[in-house]
Formats: C-alpha cells, sequence, structure tokens
C-alpha cells in the first residue's frame, strides 16, 4: 500500500487522547463582547471561522448564540451534518459548520458503545469546553455550582465556529482525524484547535496524524492551535511539529479551596471544587488503617464507615480520584483528604467533603492523627478565592521539553491558562452546562482565541507570522514581575516548561517584528532532517525538491533558538520582518545562557518600511560548559517595542563536535 501512487505514508490507526472566565480578565483582555484591544479594532473577527477537532458541541448553550451576529460570511464552503440529536438547522449563525467521523473509531472498536451522539452533537462536554473558552458568547451566569459565578466568554466571542467531531469516548482515532483536517481545508476554517494528542514520546512527524493533517492546513494558510499534553514530566511534551504551535499549561489568580480543620485547633486549606461539606467534627483515619493496602479502603471495610479518610493518590487524571472519594463514600466514608504532590492546585469534583493538600501538609496531617487517640477532622465546602500568588505558575501536569523528535525546535512554544477552567458543557454528561476543568486542553483554546483575533485585524499573516507575534510577546515574568515557576514545588521555570513565556493578547497585535516563514521553508526542514524527496513530493503534492535545505534544523526561522549540542561555536541566522511602524530602529539586548558567549551582528536593525526584511547572526561560543541546557533570551528593543526570543542551548565537550 505505502508504494501506491499518491499514498503520502502509512501508518497504523492509531488512537489519540483528549487533553482535557476568569482567564481572559487575568491576561488583561477586557470586557463582554467586543474584546477590543486599544488601538485596533477587532470588529472583523465576524469574518473568521475556528476550527474545533474535538468530540463536537452543544449547540443549545448561550456560549453559542447567534443573537446579533450577521449572516454567515459568503467565502465558506462548510456544512452542517445532520445525524443524531443534530439537523442541518440545528447550526446558525455562530456554529456555521459540523462534520462527525466515525469510520475510524468503528474500524479499532469491537462495538460502539459510546455515550455519545451519533452526530456532531457533544455528549462527552470537552468539545463544548474548548470551543467556548476561544470564542464563546458572553455568559452573564455562568457558574459551576455556584463556584466561580459571573459572566463568561471566549478569546473571539463574535467568531464563527467549525466543529470536526472526531473524537469518541475512547479517544480519537487517526483515520477520523486527517479526514477532519482535509475537510476542514476545503471548507476554510481560518485557525484549528486541535485539544488532543499522541502518547509520549511521541514517534515520527509522518507516522502522526496530527503532525501531517497540520502540514497541510498551515500550508493553506491556517493557523493550527495543540496542547502539549498531560504528562508532566521531562521531556514529555507532544505535538512537536515546528508548523503548530504548541501551548503549555499555567494558572491564573484562582483558587478553589476548602478548609480543613482539626480537632487540635489547626487549620488547613485543600484544593477542591466539592459543595458538600461536613456539619460536624468525626473522627479522622489514615486509610491504611482502615484497610491494610496502600491507602487503598475496600469498599468491604468496616473501619471507614462514619470517618474521614486520609489517602494517598498517585495516578493524574481527575477521573481516578474522583473515583477514589467514590470508593470512601461506598466503604462509608464521610470525607476524604487526598495527599498529591503531584497535582495539588488541580481543583477536583469529589463526591464527598474532601480536598487536595500536597506531602507537606499531608505529613503534619498524619502526624496529628499518629499522635492522638481520637483524632478529629471537619472538611468544609469549596469557595472560590481570587489573589492567589504567585499567578501564573506553570502547571505540574503540564508536559515538559525538550523536543524528543528534533531537539533543535523549542517545544512548547508558549503557556495559556489550563488550570481549573469554567467554560461551557454538555449538560448529558453530570446534567451540567458549565464545567471547571484543567488539561492543556483548556490551555490551547485560549491560545486558540488570540490567533483567530490576530486573524481579524491581521488577516493577510501566515500562520508563522501569527504564530511568532504569540511568542515574542510572552512573559517569562509572573503577575508580581518575578520569573515564573513550576507547581508543585515551585522552582524557577525555563523554556522547556512555558517556551517563550505566558501569553499576553495585549500586545500580540503589535509585535513590531515577526520571524516569518513560508511552506518552503518546511520542506528545507524536512530535508534537513532526513526526508527524501520522493516523501516530500508525495507529502507536499508538488515538485519540490531537497536543493534548498539547512544544515541542522536550527536553520529554520523560528521565534526561538535552540542549539541542543554545541562544541565551540555556532552561528545561527534569522530573518524578521517589521509589521511595526515604517521607520523604526531595534537595539539587541542579550541575556545569555549559563556559560556560552552570544554576539549578535548587526547588534542594531534599522528600518525604513513596513514590510521590511532584515537578516541578523546569533554567534554562540562554549565560555564554560555546564550540565544539561542552559537558558537565555535574545530582545530586539525599539522605542516602542519588545521581540523576544528564548535562547536554549546545552554545550558538549569540545572533541564531539556539532551534534544532531
Amino acid at each position: 500500500m505505502a508504494k501506491m501512487p499518491g499514498v503520502v505514508s502509512v501508518f497504523p490507526n492509531n488512537r489519540r487522547k483528549l487533553h482535557t472566565t476568569h482567564s481572559w480578565d487575568f491576561m488583561g483582555l477586557l470586557g463582554e463582547e467586543a474584546m477590543e484591544i486599544p488601538g485596533f479594532s477587532t470588529k472583523n473577527q465576524v469574518n473568521v471561522v475556528v476550527g474545533f477537532i474535538d468530540t463536537g458541541i452543544w449547540p443549545e448553550s448561550p456560549s453559542f448564540s447567534d443573537a446579533q451576529m450577521p449572516p454567515v460570511p459568503a467565502a465558506w464552503k462548510g456544512k452542517c451534518e445532520s445525524g443524531e440529536a443534530f439537523n442541518a438547522s440545528t447550526c446558525n449563525r455562530k456554529i456555521i459548520g459540523a462534520r462527525y467521523y466515525l469510520s475510524g473509531y468503528e474500524a479499532e472498536e469491537d462495538q460502539v458503545y459510546t455515550s455519545s451522539f451519533r452526530s456532531p452533537r457533544d455528549g462527552s462536554g470537552h468539545g463544548s469546553h474548548t470551543a467556548s473558552i476561544a470564542a464563546g458568547r458572553y455568559v452573564t451566569d455562568m457558574n459551576y455550582k455556584g463556584l466561580a459565578a459571573g459572566g463568561g466568554r471566549g478569546g473571539t466571542p463574535m467568531a464563527r465556529i467549525a466543529v470536526y467531531k472526531a473524537c469518541w469516548d475512547s479517544g480519537c482515532y487517526d483515520v477520523d482525524l486527517l479526514a477532519a483536517f482535509d475537510d476542514a481545508i476545503r471548507d476554510g476554517v481560518h485557525v484549528l484547535s486541535v485539544s488532543l494528542g499522541p502518547d509520549a514520546p511521541q514517534g515520527d512527524y509522518f507516522s502522526d496524524a496530527i503532525s501531517v493533517g497540520s502540514f497541510h492546513a498551515s500550508s493553506h494558510g491556517i493557523v493550527v492551535v495543540a496542547s502539549v499534553g498531560n504528562e508532566g514530566n521531562e521531556g514529555s511534551a507532544t505535538n512537536l511539529a515546528p508548523w503548530m504551535i504548541t501551548v503549555a499549561a499555567s494558572s491564573t489568580d484562582r483558587d478553589f479551596e476548602s478548609d480543613i480543620s482539626l480537632g487540635g485547633g489547626t487549620n488547613f486549606t485543600g484544593e477542591s471544587l466539592s459543595v458538600l461539606q461536613m456539619n460536624s467534627f468525626t473522627e479522622i483515619i489514615s486509610a491504611s488503617e482502615a484497610n491494610a493496602g496502600y491507602f487503598t479502603p475496600y469498599q468491604s471495610s468496616t473501619k471507614a464507615s462514619g470517618k474521614v479518610l486520609v489517602c494517598r493518590h498517585a495516578e493524574r487524571s481527575t477521573e481516578s480520584k474522583v473515583a477514589k472519594s467514590k470508593v470512601v463514600k461506598a466503604a462509608g466514608g464521610v470525607g476524604m483528604i487526598l495527599i498529591d504532590e503531584e497535582d495539588t492546585n488541580v481543583a477536583v469534583p469529589f463526591l464527598t467533603p474532601a480536598a487536595i493538600v500536597g506531602e507537606q501538609r499531608g505529613k503534619k496531617i498524619l502526624s496529628y492523627i499518629n499522635r492522638t487517640r481520637k483524632a478529629t477532622s471537619r472538611i468544609f465546602s469549596s469557595r472560590t478565592v481570587f489573589g492567589s500568588q504567585p499567578a501564573p505558575r506553570v502547571a505540574a501536569f503540564s508536559s515538559k521539553g525538550p523536543n524528543a523528535v528534533t531537539p533543535e525546535i523549542l517545544k512548547p512554544d508558549v503557556t495559556a491558562p489550563g488550570l481549573n477552567i469554567l467554560a461551557a458543557w454538555s449538560p448529558t454528561n453530570g446534567k451540567m452546562h458549565s464545567n471547571i476543568l484543567s488539561g492543556t486542553s483548556m490551555a490551547c483554546p485560549h491560545v486558540t482565541g488570540i490567533a483567530a483575533l490576530i486573524k481579524a485585524v491581521h488577516p493577510s499573516w501566515s500562520p508563522w507570522a501569527v504564530k511568532s507575534a504569540i511568542m515574542t510577546t510572552s512573559t517569562i515574568l509572573d503577575k508580581n514581575h518575578k520569573p515564573i515557576t513550576v507547581d508543585p514545588d515551585g522552582r524557577r521555570g525555563n523554556a522547556f516548561d512555558y517556551g517563550a513565556g505566558f501569553m499576553n493578547p495585549t500586545r500580540v497585535l503589535n509585535p513590531g517584528l515577526v520571524f516569518d516563514s513560508q511552506p518552503t521553508d518546511y520542506k528545507a526542514f524536512l530535508c534537513s532532517i532526513g526526508y527524501n524527496e520522493n516523501l516530500l513530493h508525495l507529502i507536499t503534492r508538488d515538485n519540490g525538491t531537497c536543493n534548498q535545505t539547512f544544515a541542522t534544523a536550527t536553520g529554520l526561522n523560528y521565534p526561538s533558538i535552540t542549539v541542543p549540542n554545541l562544541r565551540h561555536e555556532f552561528s545561527v541566522n534569522r530573518t524578521v520582518t517589521n509589521v511595526g511602524e515604517p521607520k523604526s530602529i531595534y537595539r539587541a539586548v542579550v541575556s545569555p545562557p549559563v556559560g556560552v558567549d552570544v554576539m549578535v551582528v548587526p547588534r542594531r536593525l534599522v528600518f525604513s518600511r513596513y514590510g521590511q526584511q532584515i537578516d541578523f547572526t546569533v554567534n554562540l561560543k562554549v565560555v564554560a560548559p555546564s550540565e544539561g541546557y542552559a537558558f537565555g533570551y535574545l530582545t530586539w528593543r525599539s522605542r516602542k517595542s519588545r521581540v523576544t526570543t528564548p535562547l536554549v542551548v546545552r554545550a558538549t565537550p569540545s572533541n564531539l563536535g556539532l551534534l544532531r
């Protein structure tokens, strides 16, 4: 099959996982529907179509109302497919396209057991959640069981939505994903949001449907935004292709806390979405006392009845934590304190009065139990807390770099809010119209919304100019102007945690300079990492050759510079395009990685017109080799703009040469 004419590549029909609004206010994007940024009109967002490859949509949600929206753009070529509980007329002037894909799913699953609808309708909630984060209308009374009450809206509330339901209860299969990408290209979407991905470590780009589909989409001018994954470990980042924007997850300054009172008079707080509470103090025990196993109470246990149990947790998923509270409740427990060092700040909708605490607080609670003859505790219902510091912080679950496929390409690219995000939901899952979720799935559509805003103001910009604007205007400082830290231990973050930094929507529309590219540059990139011309022809569907290539993948005009094996010295070339004031002067400011001398030539860029391009070279020289990667940055500063590029370097002993 691989040798048949027109076949790009053959790979298994693998399954991909879903990477599961105060956040816009937190980022400085104020307003209800307009989402205006001073100095720019974003009214053209009504002509921007944002596509979502996800679990579908709940069209009746007020987040997807088409009130006061103009007719569907004339250039739109998409359609609304009928199916279970979804007619072509279900679409409106907000949801202007809706398709669904089952062939890949049905080919791999023995029987299609699904709580979802065989239509674009969302039975999960995930797709409605991500769509409303990016492009939901303003809703005056959004809340989760009374928590986080207030107005909620997406980043581009007046943009159009197109739905491509390729994800079902067990995941998203490659055959369906590729079909969704192809349809989105033909339909005419401008931005594609993909809150899903492969397990780490990710394989080669062209054995991965998201990499293949996003290559064709970006080559057709579509901005593709994807989540980095929720595995949390170093080197676990996925969606690694340079032609897409890959997003990490971070916090806002809002938490959901439950008070925990101990009989000895000590009080703690824990993270929780449980609105249940205990009316009085009751005995608290370690779950290991209720059962001889490792902190896992069984339903047959009689020791748990009427008590608060202190449990440990090793898994990352919210579902597994909810399941643990269900086990405690079934065993007769009246409350639970869950010790979970990794994801202490992820609020979970427990089925009993319960809260998550970190290892340090957990040890203090266990110490109280061990030294007290009859220890008691009371857990109160969750409440919304604003002003949490520091903020933002990179979430513990957010997958980290380096890039396991092409180390010369920094991943993730940027970080955005993905911790405890309130957005629309499918009422078939829990009888709720909105829900609070955490994951890089929630961070991805925040960047999608901003990409759509950029396309509204700068419709002619390429996907790579949009990506550059988002990356070079991001910040590596929190709201207190201190370096962004990483949960759970509060260590200082680096580019493998947050890419270029935390997205700053107030600056993206006027980045000053952009690192732009063309599809031919990505062909040269593929040639530089070993793809031959035969494969290149099948992928690009043109007569491109590998005559134009880079010595290494670092040669791609990327908005970050990563040199994974620097022996002695190495030069990296970049080109910037002026999209700011026609006449402007930029000066280079460098914060070099530890042990590396950085020289920029020239140190001054003088522009005389809009659209002018100027090349510069960054010379890197090892002066003191250090263990592992070192991080710095290069900033081009003008009177009005700051254009910042991460520098990521790993120096190696001088006798090894520059390795790839």
